[in-house]
C-alpha cells in the first residue's frame, strides 16, 4: 500500500499538514463503470474467447481475461503507456475492476504458492512486461434496416523508426497509415488494420469490407452499404463490391479532374445555376468511366451555393445505386453522414491516443543477469496493430458508457467530458469482513445512481461469437 509520509507544512498556511498514508484511495472510480459496461456488452468475454492463450498453465499468475481488462480499462481511463500499469499496480479501484475474484480478495496480499506449484495469485495489476507479452497473443481480429459502414484512413504519428512506419509527404510526418471501419451513425469502430506509412488509401480495403458486411448483415442489419471518401474509388475495390454474389451498395466522393470538370462545364454555365440562392442544391446524373476503370458507373454532379460565397461550388459522388433506388438528394444526405465517422475517429485519436511504440529490443540482461537463452523479439508491426485494435475496443467501451450517461442526463457528452466528469471520480475503498465498499464523492452520487440503474436494466449478452 506504500509508505507513510508526514511532515510537509505549506508556507502559506501552517495549519495544514500534508501526509501520505496507506489508505485505499483512487482517482479512477470510473473503472468500475467501464467494467460493468464490458460485462453487460460481452466485449471482454468475446475478446478472451477469440484469443488463444498459449502460456504454460502451470506458470500463469494473471489470467488472460484480467490482462485484457487491465489494458482496456487503463486506456479508457487515459493511462496510455504500458508503464502506467506499474505505477497503478496497487490502485484499489483498478484491482477490483480487472479481477474476476470475489469478495475483497483482489485487495489482499495473496498467500504464497504451495510447494511445487509455480503459479501465483495476482497481487495487483500485471506488470508492464506481462502486458507487453499479451499483445503478442492479440494478433487476431478482433437490428437495423440499413447501416452505413464507413471506410477511412488516418495517420498515426510515431516517434522513432518503428517497423513499417515511413515518412508520408502528404501528412508531413513519419506515420503508420491504418484503415479504419466504423459505423458512423452508431459510433462504433468495428475493425482496424495497420498499414505501412506510404500505402495508397484504398489498399487492402476490400479485404476489410467483405467479411465485415457479411457479419453486419448476419448480426446487425438487413442491408449494409459502404461509404467512402475520395481516396477510395479505385477499380479493384468498386468492382469487388459490385461483383459480390449480392452486390454491396456504396457511395463515395470522386476527386475532380479535367474530364469531370469538362462534363460539369455546360451545367455550371447555365445562368440559373450560376445564380443559385444560398442553401440551394442541384443534382445532375451522368455515366462516367475513368481510364483505370473496367466499366462505366453512375456519378452525380452536386452543385451547391453556401451563405457568404460569391459563386456556387461543385463536386461529384459515385454510387452503385440506380437513380430509382436512390435519388441524388438522398444520396447526398447519406454521404454527409460520413461526418459522424470522421468525428468518431478524431475523438478516438485525441482521447484514447494509442501509442504505437513497439520495436525490437532484445534483452541483454534480466534483473542484472545475462540470460543463458533469449526469447526472440515479437513482430513489432503485429504488436503495434494489436495495440491499435485494443485501443479501438477501449474507445468502444467508453462510447457505450457515454451513450448511457447521455440517456440518463438528457445532455450530449463527449468521451473527453465523460472521462473528466465521470471516470475520473475520486473514491476510497473501505473493507469490512468480506465486502469492499467504494465510497465516491457525494457530488457524484446522483449521476452515478442514475447510470447504475440504467446499466442494471441491460441484460448481459450471453452469446459470444468466435467467428
Amino acid at each position: 500500500m506504500g509508505e507513510a509520509y508526514r511532515g510537509a507544512v505549506p508556507l502559506f498556511n501552517s495549519s495544514i499538514r500534508i501526509e501520505a498514508r496507506p489508505e485505499r484511495l483512487s482517482s479512477d472510480a470510473g473503472a468500475l463503470l467501464l467494467r460493468e459496461v464490458a460485462e453487460r456488452t460481452g466485449i471482454l468475454r468475446w475478446l478472451d474467447a477469440n484469443l488463444e492463450d498459449k502460456r504454460d498453465p502451470e506458470l500463469i499468475t494473471h489470467p488472460q481475461s484480467e490482462l485484457l481488462a487491465t489494458t482496456m480499462l487503463l486506456m479508457a481511463q487515459g493511462w496510455r503507456d504500458q508503464d502506467d500499469a506499474d505505477a497503478l499496480r496497487d490502485d484499489p479501484l483498478f484491482r477490483l475492476s480487472v479481477s474476476s475474484r470475489r469478495g475483497v480478495a483482489p485487495l489482499l496480499a495473496p498467500p504464497p504458492p504451495a510447494d511445487g506449484d509455480l503459479r501465483g495469485t495476482p497481487d495487483g495489476l500485471a506488470s508492464q512486461p506481462t502486458l507487453s507479452r499479451l499483445y503478442r497473443r492479440a494478433m487476431a481480429r478482433a437490428e437495423y434496416d440499413l447501416v452505413g459502414l464507413d471506410i477511412d484512413s488516418l495517420p498515426v504519428e510515431v516517434e522513432g523508426r518503428q517497423e513499417g512506419s515511413a515518412y508520408n509527404a502528404h501528412y508531413h510526418a513519419r506515420i503508420y497509415h491504418p484503415i479504419v471501419a466504423s459505423l458512423g451513425e452508431l459510433g462504433d469502430i468495428v475493425d482496424v488494420r495497420l498499414r505501412e506509412g506510404t500505402v495508397h488509401t484504398a489498399e487492402g480495403a476490400l479485404d476489410v469490407v467483405l467479411p465485415l458486411v457479411d457479419r453486419l448483415e448476419r448480426e446487425v442489419c438487413e442491408l449494409a452499404f459502404v461509404r467512402m471518401d475520395a481516396g477510395f474509388p479505385a477499380d479493384p475495390l468498386l468492382s469487388g463490391l459490385e461483383d459480390r454474389a449480392s452486390s454491396i451498395p456504396y457511395v463515395a466522393r470522386v476527386r475532380n479532374n479535367s474530364r469531370l470538370d469538362k462534363m460539369a462545364g455546360p451545367i455550371l454555365a447555365i445562368p440559373e445555376v450560376a445564380a443559385l440562392t444560398p442553401g440551394d442544391e442541384i443534382f445532375v446524373e451522368f455515366r462516367y468511366r475513368a481510364d483505370s476503370w473496367s466499366r462505366d458507373r453512375r456519378v452525380v454532379l452536386v452543385v451547391v451555393r453556401r451563405e457568404g460565397e460569391l459563386l456556387p461550388r461543385h463536386f461529384w459522388l459515385i454510387t452503385s445505386w440506380s437513380p430509382e433506388q436512390m435519388s441524388g438528394m438522398k444520396l447526398l444526405d447519406l454521404y454527409r453522414k460520413r461526418g459522424s465517422a470522421e468525428a468518431l475517429m478524431g475523438e478516438w485519436m485525441n482521447v484514447i491516443q494509442p501509442a504505437l511504440s513497439s520495436a525490437r529490443r532484445p534483452k541483454s540482461h534480466y534483473q542484472g543477469v545475462k540470460p543463458e537463452t533469449r526469447t526472440p523479439s515479437g513482430d513489432p508491426f503485429a504488436i503495434n496493430e494489436a495495440i491499435l485494435l485494443v485501443s479501438a475496443m477501449a474507445y468502444n467501451l467508453a462510447h457505450a458508457l457515454r451513450v448511457v450517461v447521455s440517456e440518463v442526463s438528457g445532455e450530449g457528452w463527449s468521451v473527453q467530458r465523460l472521462r473528466d466528469r465521470v471516470l475520473k471520480t475520486a473514491a476510497r475503498v473501505v473493507v469490512h469482513a468480506r465486502r469492499a465498499t467504494v465510497v465516491a464523492a457525494a457530488a457524484a452520487g446522483k449521476l452515478w445512481s442514475a447510470i447504475w440503474a440504467r446499466l442494471a436494466a441491460l441484460h448481459p449478452i450471453q452469446r459470444i461469437s468466435t467467428a
